[in-house]
């Protein structure tokens, strides 16, 4: 069997677009995951939402973002600016962002489908590994995720009551291959909103079958000019934010932005993921 995995889409046509023919490029899928954030942060939050649940054999998870747009939560409190002031522009660009994706949904009717989406997705496979998808990090969709900065002592008791062999994440837009004790976790990136020096969008594949199996990180390239163009003609109320990420100005910023819970991106001290294969 072979499943595509995919995380963190944040309403990009053009980037989904390019990682799906690149799927198609490796050779057939028997279905897909896609492990949250697909519509906030994103200069179309419908199309990619269409292209998605017309996938075969597709499963979705919730993530943060579209817990944001569901509830009117934000990833910075209002009330932490009363004990600091400057993140009232990010408390109000995050308001205005998230405000503005929820009346594009809601116009056009898909509320109710993330609303639905579910916090996780499981399945065993043919050798009898278990597996979980989660958007953040086991029983969250939010908070700091999976990174490289995490010890293994953190990262042991974050997966300790997981049950599963093999746990898939996003959330964090940095691609990740961890063995921690007998678990190993995977951080597929992202499609959109790149953080990662190369802007590439990042996904894997999965290969299994009874003897055991295999995941190939893959990053793929896709036209960021074509995306700031799209951007600029879609009204979204905060346009800077986004282009940001297509120029790579979020990858040395000690803040990515608010799209992380509103938190400072830590700069990973090793190597992020292993077995990555590039698509030019």
């Amino acid at each position: 069997m072979r499943l595509a995995l995919l995380s963190d889409i944040h309403g990009n046509p053009l980037a989904l677009d390019a990682v799906l023919a690149d799927i198609q490029n490796q050779g057939e899928v028997d279905g897909y995951w896609v492990l949250g954030d697909f519509a906030a942060l994103g200069y179309d939050p419908v199309t990619p939402l269409e292209k998605l649940v017309a996938l075969p054999q597709a499963s979705f998870t919730r993530g943060n973002t579209d817990r944001y747009v569901m509830t009117g939560d934000l990833p910075i409190q209002p009330e932490r600016v009363l004990q600091d002031r400057t993140l009232l522009p990010q408390v109000i660009e995050a308001a205005r962002s998230f405000s503005w994706t929820r009346g594009y949904l809601s116009a056009t009717g898909w509320l109710d489908w993330l609303m639905n989406l579910p916090l996780e997705v499981r399945l065993t496979l043919p050798d009898g590994t278990r597996v979980l998808g989660v958007h953040a990090s086991p029983g969250r969709d939010d908070g700091s995720g999976i990174q490289s900065t995490h010890s293994d002592n953190q990262l042991e008791r974050r997966l300790a009551s997981c049950e599963a062999d093999l746990v898939l994440v996003g959330h964090t837009h940095i691609p990740l291959d961890r063995q921690v004790g007998k678990r190993r976790v995977i951080n597929l990136g992202s499609i959109s909103n790149p953080i990662t020096p190369g802007l590439q969008a990042t996904y894997a594949l999965l290969d299994a079958n009874e003897q055991g199996y295999r995941i190939q990180l893959r990053e793929v390239d896709y036209d960021h000019e074509a995306v700031i163009k799209a951007i600029k003609s879609s009204r979204h109320p905060t346009p800077s934010f986004l282009i940001g990420f297509m120029r790579g100005e979020r990858i040395s910023s000690s803040d990515p932005g608010f799209f992380q819970a509103g938190r400072g991106a830590e700069k990973p001290k090793e190597k992020e993921a292993t077995n990555i294969s590039k698509q030019g």
